[in-house]
């Protein structure tokens, strides 16, 4: 078995200032479960921009997110991508994400360096700043590139039951609509102008870092800025290490994340994929004594009958013929479909109602 190397405690949850390609550098080899970065987006702005009104907008125009041409900005692309794939374990992934102006040399950096693309998401924003000029569309959103190490590792964490059921129980799509950091998220200077001009939402962050991490997961960013990363990753039960070059910001962000509060593990843990969890036989409901040989099941609607036999099958009769078999087939038959989820299918009548088969394996799996 091949041990990875572990990241020393000392480096966990914290802020470490200097360049973030050199820190990189120095953390130990496959040591990271997943990068949350947020690069410069190299916007390349050749004057101020104004409202119709003559103000002033403010705008990202700080001296790290300009470089001399996208030759430049390639190479630091493809340095820090470089940094952060070392970082990562096999199984990790990485999300990165940027503007029309830069996503689209990132992605191919990505796939030149031989990361393997999962995802794309389109993160609209609820409340875009307006275009004053009146020449373009709005930009209104913001795209997002989620990618594995490498196309080999299919064990990277997605906990597809959890971005289910914070979408109403169904699939999460890669269109995700969410407000800009904006009131009292947003944080501000002495001065009351915001700490950072592209401070992103937690809400956006902690759609990532569920959706791709784990309880007691280390979370690199290595544009860390203000800190939202590390403050989602504290209070999900998430480790961080945060690389930021600016130390006024790492400054507001140790500050930040030191007032969060963390949430309790049961509280955070994902829920289960089906595929995880330990294979439960249905004859094992009966052996525990959870049915009983001639216990008479039925289909939610309780028009369709099959009853328990002492060796796991069920055996059923109706217009469509007699049938015996597993609660699959039997389900199958019943209705005259070419399959059917026994488990979820077949109901059991308790005080009050009734409650499917598959409540009944839950329990059995819960005493395992």
């Amino acid at each position: 078995m091949t041990h990875l190397p572990q990241m020393p405690v000392e480096n966990l949850d914290r802020v470490l200032v200097g360049d973030c390609i050199e820190l990189m550098r120095s953390l130990p080899e496959a040591s990271v479960d997943m990068v949350f970065a947020d690069p410069p987006y190299n916007l390349q702005l050749g004057g101020e921009l104004l409202r119709p009104d003559h103000s002033k907008v403010d705008a990202v125009d700080d001296d790290w997110d300009k470089f001399a041409d996208f030759a430049r900005y390639d190479q630091f692309t493809n340095a820090w991508l470089k940094a952060a794939r070392r970082a990562l374990k096999p199984g990790g992934t990485l999300w990165v994400i940027g503007s029309y102006h830069n996503i689209f040399r990132i992605g191919t950096a990505l796939q030149d360096q031989g990361f393997w693309l999962l995802n794309d998401i389109v993160w609209r924003k609820s409340n875009p700043m307006p275009n004053f000029r009146g020449k373009r569309f709005t930009n209104a959103h913001e795209t997002l590139i989620w990618a594995a190490r490498d196309r080999a590792n299919k064990k990277y964490t997605f906990n597809y039951n959890s971005m289910k059921e914070l979408n109403e129980g169904i699939q999460m799509r890669s269109d995700w609509l969410l407000p800009l950091c904006t009131g009292g998220e947003r944080l501000k200077g002495e001065d009351g102008k915001k700490a950072h001009p592209t401070q992103k939402p937690e809400s956006l962050l902690f759609r990532c870092i569920m959706a791709a991490s784990n309880p007691g997961d280390t979370i690199l960013d290595p544009f860390f800025g203000t800190g939202t990363t590390g403050a989602v990753a504290r209070r999900l039960g998430r480790h961080f290490i945060g690389l930021e070059r600016d130390p006024d910001y790492a400054a507001i962000a140790r500050k930040r994340i030191a007032c969060v509060v963390p949430l309790q593990g049961e509280d955070v843990t994902p829920m289960p994929s089906k595929r995880s969890e330990p294979r439960i036989p249905f004859g094992t409901l009966i052996e525990a004594g959870l049915l009983q040989p001639g216990t008479v099941l039925s289909d939610p609607s309780g028009r369709m009958h099959a009853r328990v036999r002492a060796d796991g099958t069920l055996s059923s009769s109706n217009a469509l013929g007699e049938h015996r078999g597993s609660i699959h087939q039997v389900g199958a038959a019943v209705q005259g479909a070419p399959a059917c989820n026994g488990w979820t299918f077949w109901h059991v009548e308790v005080p009050g109602g009734r409650l499917p088969i598959d409540h009944l394996r839950q329990q059995v799996r819960a005493g395992l």
